[in-house]
């Protein structure tokens, strides 16, 4: 029997707990809403780094360790892939690919909030969905600049700045609203990939508007998943195949066991 770790907190992630069993478990940071309609048992919080989430793992009997957390959640990535070596247990990574530019694009690529906050010099009403990193920074708002922030979750905002709580996927029609109703002149993102968010990069193709893109953080040097996918659909028909192989094999041990 394959019992799993799932690390989520990702719409993608969402989907491969909802075909999990009772005896797998989804992890989340705490962020956002906790789903409470899943097969699987569901954990909120830390685990105290790549120690305490190897004693996790060897604690829960884990087998599996599934990598499914956002592209930009390097610090987790790389606890994960520590514990499970200390722990000797499998890891996979549901890494979607990223979005690439089209024709038509503008695309300024920045590494860090330093570089973002020079490309938005000469803008004045920036479209933020880089999740909850802008609340830090409300009140550096340039005078000439009104901002609108959208994550996860509503937040306060103040006399510069609006921010929506919005989960995806969006829309092409509901984005062209969002840009319209807030005069939106560029847009910052994350480079996530993806179909749920990818809209704003295709209405803002559509008005000439420039993208403020910031690069995925690096991947951790040395120790990489066993297995890497692209979706969450490869990954679940891999994970179906992984456990029917395991059915067989109790099977014939079974068999085995059995004989006189």
């Amino acid at each position: 029997m394959t019992r799993v770790l799932l690390l989520g907190g990702t719409g993608d992630a969402l989907k491969i707990a909802r075909q999990l069993t009772p005896q797998d478990i989804y992890s989340l940071a705490g962020l956002g809403r906790v789903p409470d309609d899943l097969p699987c048992a569901v954990r909120v919080g830390g685990f105290g780094g790549s120690d305490g989430l190897a004693q996790y793992l060897d604690a829960e009997g884990i087998d599996l360790l599934i990598d499914a957390t956002h592209p930009y959640a390097a610090q987790i990535s790389a606890n994960a892939l520590t514990a499970a070596q200390r722990a000797a247990v499998t890891v996979w990574a549901l890494r979607r690919a990223p979005w690439q530019p089209r024709p038509g694009d503008d695309w300024r690529v920045v590494s860090d909030w330093r570089a973002v906050c020079k490309a938005l010099t000469s803008f004045s009403r920036p479209l933020f969905t880089l999740g909850r990193a802008p609340l830090d920074h409300l009140d550096t708002i340039a005078a000439h600049q009104r901002w609108v922030v959208r994550c996860l979750d509503a937040h306060p905002g103040n006399a510069q700045a609006v921010v929506i709580g919005a989960r995806g996927p969006f829309t092409h029609e509901s984005e062209r609203a969002l840009f319209a109703q807030y005069e939106i002149d560029v847009v910052v993102s994350k480079n996530s990939g993806g179909a749920a968010t990818e809209a704003k990069l295709d209405v803002a193709r559509e008005r000439g508007l420039p993208v403020v893109m910031l690069t995925r953080p690096e991947a951790q040097q040395g120790i990489a998943p066993e297995r890497t996918f692209e979706s969450g659909a490869a990954l679940l028909a891999a994970l179906g195949a992984l456990r029917a192989e395991a059915r067989v094999r109790n099977i014939q041990t079974s068999w085995r066991g059995n004989e006189v």
